[in-house]
């Protein structure tokens, strides 16, 4: 099974996306035990001389996404010669499993972490990597408190959030609408998921209701910041980012109120999963999203998933790891994009039903672009 997940030299990213993910059959894998140490040292801390060796631990290894994010730093670490180990969560919220990943590259003595934590539960364990002289920086989003870490390489996902939710917001053109909210988790409050959930609002012109918690906009009102039509959230569930969970969230809600003519789904997975109960239910409503993977591009031809805010998960593990590598190798520091607290990878919408006011790309553009810019 893991040797699937090694690099080939030649196949781009996307392409290699598909052998891992059919390799591991997405769903079944137990990811907090995976330990993957798959190259050989060439560059060596000039400290030390020994190979420079860094740890990637992501959310989870069920979402395409986090998958895409694991190959790119693997093949980057190849040519730079680190030593990458790898771990991930079992699913979103999962901290106990980081939490276990983060003491043992301490205790093994990695000189760098790359995380995207499914939580504040692993701080505790990130200060202990911090007092052991390991360096560590996160990904895909800014954790709290942002200052756990050296720095962050993400999107702004309030910025994606408010896209699609202008988006959404124009294509209604103020008629009514009934949502359906599916976010990520209930368990654990995770910063990437409040953020795209109160993008979306803000990008809707609805209230947050309370800042860094989801759950609390008012559930019925008028959007457009009250110069719009009528809104009512019929529903708001988790989803685990799968679609598994998508699919089930989409049906409880279609069950408590048939008439969601607008749907925001915190990933792709989880939109896709919705797309299946709504295709079931014979419904077609306004449906947003955020991922921009390669594989959902097929969803926007099709029109069954309207807009999606496309993220870059390669350029984030690459400039993480390559930015650890000149720190170690230099004594480089970190630097943000001028006026942020993290470095901006960047967003883009990907649509085939453009609107006026919200720059996007269509998806046979989106092609060359799919997460790997």
């Amino acid at each position: 099974m893991h040797a699937a997940l090694a690099v080939t030299r030649h196949r781009p990213y996307r392409k290699r996306l598909l052998t891992a993910a059919a390799a591991i059959g997405l769903g079944g894998l137990v990811a907090g035990s995976l330990s993957l140490s798959a190259f050989a040292a060439g560059s060596t801390d000039p400290a030390g001389g020994k190979p420079v060796r860094i740890a990637l631990i992501l959310q989870s290894y069920i979402n395409p996404y986090w998958i895409y994010m694991h190959e790119a730093t693997a093949a980057e670490a190849k040519k730079l010669g680190v030593d990458l180990t790898f771990q991930a969560g079992k699913e979103e919220g999962d901290t106990s499993s980081q939490i276990t990943a983060i003491d043992n590259d301490i205790a093994a003595g990695v000189q760098g972490i790359i995380i995207r934590a499914n939580g504040p539960a692993v701080n505790a364990s990130l200060r202990q990597a911090e007092k052991a002289g390991i360096t560590v920086v996160s990904v895909d989003t800014v954790p709290t408190p942002a200052d756990i870490v050296k720095m962050t390489y993400a999107t702004d996902n309030t910025l994606a959030g408010q896209l699609i939710g202008r988006y959404a917001r124009e294509r209604l053109d103020g008629k009514p609408t009934v949502i359906a909210l599916l976010d990520g988790v209930t368990s654990e409050v995770l910063t990437v998921d409040v953020d795209r959930n109160h993008g979306f609002l803000e990008g809707m012109g609805i209230p947050v209701g309370k800042p860094d918690i989801n759950g609390f906009a008012p559930k019925s009102g008028s959007y457009d910041n009250g110069k719009g039509g009528t809104y009512e959230i019929a529903c708001e569930l988790p989803t685990l980012g799968a679609p598994t969970g998508g699919q089930n969230a989409m049906e409880t809600c279609l069950a408590k109120n048939p008439n969601i003519n607008l749907v925001y789904a915190v990933n792709e997975p989880s939109a896709q999963g919705a797309v299946r109960a709504l295709q079931a239910a014979k419904k077609h409503p306004i449906v947003v999203t955020i991922d921009g993977s390669c594989a959902n591009l097929a969803y926007i031809k099709a029109g069954t998933i309207d807009a999606t805010a496309g993220q870059f998960p390669g350029k984030m593990g690459v400039l993480a790891l390559q930015a650890l590598y000149d720190h170690v190798t230099k004594g480089t520091g970190f630097s943000p994009t001028p006026g942020l607290t993290f470095y901006d990878t960047g967003t883009e919408v990907y649509s085939d039903h453009p609107i006026a006011g919200v720059r996007s790309v269509p998806s046979s553009q989106a092609q060359s672009l799919c997460w790997g810019r």
